[in-house]
């Protein structure tokens, strides 16, 4: 068995070497990548000294010293990433439409299982009051109808705005979230919420254009429903995802599948909750304004034309130079040669 001073004498250097790269305590994410592969290194040396020297019996305060090497090292390795403030730009400039784009078979779906249902909706209600009151309660028919038949030439008091929009906001998210979270029970509850919703507002829409106020209520809801309507169907296909994470396991445990999808679903997830912040603001503030109805039409498609470039290109751009930038370094040194494939695509 080696002697505890030359124990301590040939590995000290390293001890020495690991805690003065630990010392900002701001972990291995702040290194050089040098000293990240250096520091990792080092510190699984260090969980081997730690049990030898335990295994040896050696004094206190050499296993202390190692205990604490090795706890810090830990931390270094593991800890969670730090709040950042870019991280928000990130989100909104750059992982919001990339996990949009790529989850865009769900984002489809999601999108025919709301308009469809809507589009029912408003035709038979506004062709026939039965149908529509088969789908809305007759005091929520009257009440829409009424709401929309003065319009909003003389706008809406700054108080009412500010308590509206906090209703909205609960109202809101907490259609999303049930599109989202009954995805649970394998995709069905946000398929069904889906097309409810989708029933219901165009149902809304078909009474209140069959009352003659089309006009009226195309003003009010043009202009936040673009970023409403939107949000929604995103939830549902963020919680058609986890649904389908459930059932395709891909040979892995349902919670190991869910996990593997977990980023997608909270970057959709959060990007539609900031949706639905935007969309509580403007039905609150814009929507109901005395501004000509031309106006609000006009700024709604501006806006809807500004989504579908966001969602369609937002985020590419970084994509094409990090791959041009790889491409151009080349391998890293002393990287071994990718495997020949054989009978399959690269």
């Amino acid at each position: 068995m080696q002697r505890q001073d030359a124990f301590v004498a040939a590995r000290r250097a390293d001890w020495e070497e690991l805690d003065r790269l630990l010392r900002d305590g701001q972990g291995f994410a702040r290194l050089r990548p040098e000293d990240i592969a250096r520091a990792t290194a080092i510190y699984r040396a260090v969980c081997a000294d730690l049990m030898r020297a335990r295994a040896a019996g050696y004094g206190p305060d050499v296993v202390l010293l190692l205990d604490g090497l090795a706890a810090r090292g830990h931390g270094a390795l593991y800890r969670a990433e730090g709040y950042r403030a870019g991280a928000i730009w990130d989100l909104v400039a750059r992982d919001f439409p990339r996990t949009l784009r790529r989850q865009a078979r769900f984002c489809a779906l999601a999108a025919a299982l709301f308009t469809l249902p809507a589009l029912l909706g408003f035709f038979g209600a506004r062709s026939s009051r039965a149908f529509a009151l088969g789908v809305l309660p007759e005091a929520t028919a009257a009440a829409m109808e009424e709401s929309y038949a003065k319009g909003f030439n003389q706008g809406r008091g700054e108080g009412q705005d500010a308590a509206m929009a906090g209703f909205y906001v609960f109202n809101n998210i907490g259609i999303a979230f049930r599109c989202f979270a009954t995805g649970v029970l394998l995709g069905l509850g946000s398929i069904f919420f889906l097309v409810y919703n989708g029933l219901v507002t165009g149902a809304v829409a078909g009474v209140v254009v069959g009352a003659g106020h089309g006009g009226n209520f195309s003003a009010f809801v043009c202009t936040h429903g673009v970023f409403e309507l939107t949000a929604v169907v995103i939830a549902g296909a963020a919680g058609m995802v986890m649904g389908y994470a459930l059932v395709d396991t891909g040979g892995q445990s349902r919670w190991r599948s869910l996990r593997a999808r977990a980023p997608d679903l909270a970057t959709m997830v959060l990007g539609a909750a900031a949706m639905l912040a935007v969309a509580a603001a403007l039905e609150a503030f814009w929507s109901p304004s005395a501004l000509p109805a031309v106006v609000k039409r006009l700024t709604a498609t501006v806006l809807a034309g500004l989504l579908a470039f966001y969602f369609l290109y937002a985020g590419r751009g970084r994509d094409v130079r990090a791959r041009a930038a790889a491409e151009a370094a080349g391998p890293a040194p002393g990287a071994a040669a990718p495997a020949a494939r054989s009978g399959s695509a690269p």
